[in-house]
């Protein structure tokens, strides 16, 4: 039945190495252990980014589960991941799943993380961790959307527990970091100063070497009239980082297309072409 927890965890790890070669970029080396796979790599936009498909075939992650990605992107490389539908967090009869992604930007590469939204269904203990660590002048642009029982069947979070951990390090220095640490029917959930009663959230952060004030400020005019969603902006030293919240995945998600399309343009010189996974 689905939501409910399996007998058999799945232990999963994918290496991914992504490499400048002439003028394009490929996926020079792909290992894998267990399901979590990319079935092709695609080039969209022409050589120069290399397009790759997350895949994790069961669907879905319950309880005991470990999954592990890592990525590389070489010297002056360009890489795009994304996720071909939402990653769903079944409920456990106590034991916790575990998702670890550890990305490397090398010298003047970029690193797209473009997920599709996280459901964490209400009894699931999840625990996900993502490292980023950058050359000085590499471009990291990436999200993430969760959201927090299944509201469209009227599902609210009120068992078990979300752990999500997002640290950025750029040129050797912990240079932000992010941490949620919610438990079903926490106080947290409807306090105003937390999701404020919301059922889903979202981060968008954005890392290169400059970052205009004009771009910043066009984000925030773009994001300004968007329904569904409270969301804001901030500035920081090494990066803009902005947050959301609401009842309404697709509108976030709508909310950061509109970031990504300005700033993608802005910093690496290329038009922000939504990948085709998203409309299948």
């Amino acid at each position: 039945m689905a939501g409910a927890s399996v007998a058999r965890a799945w232990d999963a790890c994918l290496a991914l190495e992504f490499a400048r070669v002439g003028e394009g970029t490929l996926l020079a080396r792909r290992v894998h252990r267990g399901p979590l796979v990319v079935q092709k790599t695609l080039h969209p936009e022409g050589a120069q980014v290399c397009q790759a498909i997350v895949v994790h075939p069961p669907g879905g992650i319950a309880g005991g589960d470990r999954l592990e990605l890592a990525i590389d992107v070489g010297d002056n490389a360009h890489a795009q991941l994304t996720t071909p539908g939402a990653a769903k967090w079944y409920r456990s009869a106590g034991a916790h799943a575990r998702q670890r992604i550890r990305a490397q930007v090398a010298a003047g590469a970029t690193l797209e993380w473009l997920p599709q939204e996280t459901i964490v269904f209400d009894g699931a203990r999840a625990e996900l961790a993502t490292t980023v660590t950058l050359a000085r002048d590499a471009v990291f642009i990436g999200w993430d959307v969760v959201c927090l029982g299944r509201a469209a069947s009227g599902e609210r979070f009120r068992r078990g527990s979300f752990r999500q951990c997002f640290e950025l390090v750029r040129d050797g220095v912990l240079v932000y970091t992010d941490r949620a640490l919610l438990d079903g029917d926490d106080a947290l959930l409807d306090s105003p100063v937390g999701l404020n009663a919301c059922t889903m959230f979202g981060t968008f952060v954005v890392v290169a070497p400059t970052l205009p004030d004009d771009v910043v400020a066009a984000c925030r005019r773009a994001t300004a009239s968007v329904e569904e969603v409270e969301i804001a902006s901030t500035r920081l030293p090494e990066a803009l980082v902005v947050r959301c919240r609401g009842r309404s995945a697709e509108a976030a998600r709508s909310a950061f297309v509109r970031v990504w399309a300005l700033v993608r343009p802005a910093l690496v010189g290329r038009a922000a072409l939504a990948p085709r996974i998203w409309n299948t």
